[in-house]
């Protein structure tokens, strides 16, 4: 019988596999493209008084696995101790079998706690006083600290376009600290008109670029002069996250007619709301191509479905789910329309839903181009699918359907430190799927390329890519 996490070869179903984990993919530098952590925590250095702040501060996957397991919100986030929380949650972690959250969170306590046993009920007190005591003593449990031991080379943060990116100038001018932090432009709230917030959003936008707004090309050139800001901070990447990807080309004047609507607080029809997102989705991606960004589009999510819940504890509390969405047809006329104008920037697409793979992988090979292997990329599998079936399912749909050697790799997506852990994880089944392959017959047992390719996916080719 295999052992657990505190097995060296966790999860390596092959020797192939073990030789190209160990030798190959263990130690290469973590490239997080897109993730979330708050870059004021970086900068200075934030050192955590207890567990329970490092393990369950913004961290949803754990939330929801404690709500399924039927705990009270006051023990997620409510009021009571982080020893209370943390007990709740050691409670119910056994009975998340199954769940890459149950490997997850033992690789974190390997990793940083050097604590090999299992978490349960019965364990938590042991747990919490080991891993407190490390917290106080441990000068490299500070979040740089984290970042560093992690052998992280850059951090993507997700970025307000009206952000003046001070922290991100402080960490720039730090010759100490080693890895790169750099802003990734996020524009939803001045996308996404139907969305809440929405008219408060544009008065904010007014006053960071100090003109007024009034029309949709008053938008396009507020926005194209928070990106020219992006670039002079060193970013290189934006991200849009989307219900669904749309294409729906409207002349300016029914885009402002919607955009005034929308201000207004007026209900929208959703052919209205297209015809604006698809204007300023439009334009943002042509200065990405003009400055060589990446552009990185999330959809299939269904945000904030109950609705009892968001009144209460709000927006990006753990409640979202999958979604199921006709995305196929948008997204290639709007890649269509840009390569049309030599205007398509480098783009990643992320489905939430994994019955997109397919249509994916192969809109991929239909819009490829010699300025960069992998110019168009299928994202990696993403917060619901980032575990093990769901990984060994979009990495097998990009090699059957494309070219796995481009891949870009895996990101966190997340406001934890502890999950670079999930790299690891991701680096695990990697090598499991390619010695599988190898030892069926299917793949020569040629190391160096092997171990060149994991090494690519890993960390090369997201480096590339990002012109890091």
């Amino acid at each position: 019988m295999k052992g657990f996490v505190e097995d060296p070869d966790f999860l390596l179903g092959t020797g192939t596999a073990v030789e190209l984990y160990h030798g190959w993919a263990e130690r290469m530098p973590i490239v997080d493209y897109h993730c979330h952590i708050d870059p004021k925590d970086i900068w200075e250095d934030r050192h955590f008084e207890d567990l329970s702040q490092v393990w369950l501060r913004g961290d949803h996957y754990k939330w929801r696995l404690m709500r399924s397991n039927g705990v009270p919100e006051e023990f997620i986030t409510g009021e009571r101790t982080g020893r209370e929380k943390f007990q709740k949650f050691a409670e119910m972690l056994p009975r998340a079998i199954g769940n890459p959250m149950y490997h997850w969170c033992h690789l974190e306590l390997k990793n940083y706690f050097g604590y090999t046993g299992v978490l349960n009920g019965e364990t938590a007190q042991r747990v919490w006083d080991l891993c407190n005591e490390k917290l106080r003593s441990d000068p490299a449990m500070s979040v740089r600290g984290m970042i560093c031991g992690s052998n992280v080379a850059m951090v993507g943060t997700t970025d307000d376009p009206c952000s003046d990116l001070a922290w991100h100038e402080k960490l720039s001018a730090d010759g100490s600290f080693a890895p790169k932090v750099l802003p990734s432009f996020r524009p939803d709230p001045a996308v996404n008109l139907h969305k809440a917030g929405f008219a408060d959003y544009l008065r904010k936008l007014e006053e960071t670029v100090g003109r007024e707004i009034s029309t949709v090309e008053d938008v396009r050139q507020a926005l194209s002069v928070r990106i020219a800001f992006f670039d002079a901070h060193g970013c290189r990447s934006a991200d849009h996250g989307l219900d669904y990807v749309m294409f729906r080309p409207a002349s300016d004047m029914a885009a402002t007619a919607a955009l005034r609507r929308a201000g207004g607080g007026e209900p929208l029809t959703r052919e209205e709301a297209e015809g604006y997102q698809t204007a300023l989705l439009l334009h943002c991606a042509r200065e990405y191509a003009r400055l060589g960004w990446v552009m990185q589009l999330h959809f299939s999510c269904m945000r904030n479905p109950n609705t009892k819940i968001l009144k209460t504890l709000g927006p990006d509390t753990g409640f979202d789910c999958m979604a199921v969405t006709d995305s196929c047809s948008a997204t290639y006329r709007l890649l269509d329309t840009l390569e049309q104008e030599a205007s398509l920037p480098r783009t990643v697409l992320y489905s939430l839903n994994p019955a997109d793979n397919a249509w994916i992988d192969t809109l991929l090979g239909a819009f490829q181009s010699p300025e960069i292997p992998g110019k168009i990329q299928h994202g990696s599998a993403w917060w619901f699918n980032d575990h093990k079936a769901g990984m060994t399912e979009h990495l097998t749909s990009l090699a059957n359907l494309g070219v796995l050697g481009n891949f870009i790799g895996m990101l966190t997506d997340s406001r934890s430190l502890l999950s670079y852990a999930r790299h690891e994880y991701f680096r695990r089944v990697l090598c499991d799927l390619l010695g599988r392959w190898v030892e069926n017959g299917e793949y020569p047992r040629d190391m160096e390329t092997l171990g060149g390719l994991v090494q690519d996916i890993c960390c090369h080719n997201a480096k590339r890519y990002f012109n890091l």
